[in-house]
């Protein structure tokens, strides 16, 4: 056992944080990354409103999560306004996870009027050409930003989320400064998980090296930006070791900034998949994420509160005694936990080891094993 870690504390206490749902998997666009291998096509066994706001009463019975509602698109959704009005009306939080090619003025106001929070758009390129390649549809880009424009106009506060692969991690602080001159409050990194269409991005996927670097970089960023926009890098958890090691070496300073003012401006673990996140499909299925594709459970069987409590995926996830490898060894294994959708994908098995974390804990090097 890691010194310092207790039988009661390698057992993480679970609190409702974040639930993503895709509300849809249609999608107006075509891009390379998509977890979910979306298109434009109406996909069968999609949750019912009836059942939607079943589910909504079910979280809300729960706890008091940010429910993120996206896609596929969720716009393309007809009940979305609906469903989101509906969740708002218990007291959820709501926001919504979009490509901002749909967001017209009106579109905007009705969704201020939920009212939703925030929007969060994805940019992947600071440039039309690249951005519409790589999402696979003419204009994507210049109809992203006027969406993102039409919210922030309505007075929604936007987010900017991007995804890093060798293509554009060059493009970092260009998509920093794209992010500010659009007025976003946030900036979101997604560090690749190769699922969906993602599979045919491994061949440019960050290297283990390269996404310690990455992770430093955001760190400075972070610090230099200050209170003017919040940094969330995501599907990294290894981020968090690396802001604790940064703060060791810098006489307690803070290991970065919190913009303070919504509840999404926290970073409390690295991977919170069963612990205090978990992720609804199109047809009712509940995940630790959106990337980590194994069932806990599905609302159309079972209560989400029964699924949330006692899953045995949720188990697992939340016992830090299963983790396995180097990620099981790590001293930093409570406030990071290593990606367990990455983990999944490299090795069929979500409990190994983080496949692109470089760390070698302290353990390994006091007494050398393989793991």
């Amino acid at each position: 056992m890691v010194s310092g870690m207790t039988e009661e504390t390698n057992v993480i206490k679970p609190r409702l944080q974040l639930v993503a749902w895709e509300l849809t998997r249609s999608c107006n666009l075509f891009c390379a990354h998509c977890r979910a291998s979306s298109a434009g096509d109406t996909y069968s066994g999609e949750l019912s409103t009836e059942e939607c706001l079943r589910v909504v009463d079910e979280i809300a019975a729960v706890g008091n999560p940010i429910l993120i509602l996206t896609g596929g698109e969720p716009l393309m959704r007809k009940d979305l306004f609906s469903i989101a009005k509906y969740a708002a009306g218990r007291q959820l939080k709501v926001v919504m996870g979009s490509n901002g090619t749909l967001i017209t003025g009106e579109t905007a106001s009705l969704l201020k009027e939920i009212p939703i929070s925030r929007i969060a758009v994805s940019l992947d390129f600071p440039s039309a050409e690249l951005q519409d390649k790589f999402r696979g549809q003419p204009g994507a880009y210049s109809a992203a930003v006027a969406g993102i424009n039409n919210a922030r106009q309505a007075g929604i506060e936007v987010q900017v989320n991007c995804t890093l692969t060798r293509l554009n991690i060059a493009c970092l602080d260009d998509l920093l400064s794209l992010a500010l001159d659009l007025g976003a409050v946030a900036f979101h990194p997604f560090l690749l998980v190769p699922t969906g269409r993602g599979k045919g991005l491994e061949n440019v996927a960050l290297s283990p090296q390269q996404h310690e670097e990455t992770l430093n970089r955001i760190y400075d960023l972070q610090e230099k930006m200050g209170d003017r926009i919040f940094f969330k890098p995501t599907d990294a958890p290894h981020y968090l070791r690396i802001m604790k090691q940064r703060a060791k070496g810098s006489e307690g300073k803070p290991p970065a900034p919190v913009r303070p003012g919504h509840p999404a401006h926290s970073i409390s673990r690295g991977c919170l998949a069963g612990t205090g996140f978990c992720f609804i499909s199109h047809r009712g299925a509940v995940q630790g994420c959106g990337y980590l594709d194994v069932e806990a459970g599905n609302v159309r069987e079972q209560p989400f509160k029964r699924i949330w409590e006692d899953s045995p995926l949720f188990r697992d996830l939340r016992d830090l005694r299963n983790l396995k490898g180097k990620c099981g060894l790590c001293e930093y294994k409570k406030i990071c936990g290593g990606c367990r959708a990455r983990a999944y994908e490299a090795t069929g098995d979500y409990l190994e080891a983080e496949p692109n974390c470089i760390y070698q804990p302290l353990a390994q090097r006091e007494y050398p094993i393989n793991v």
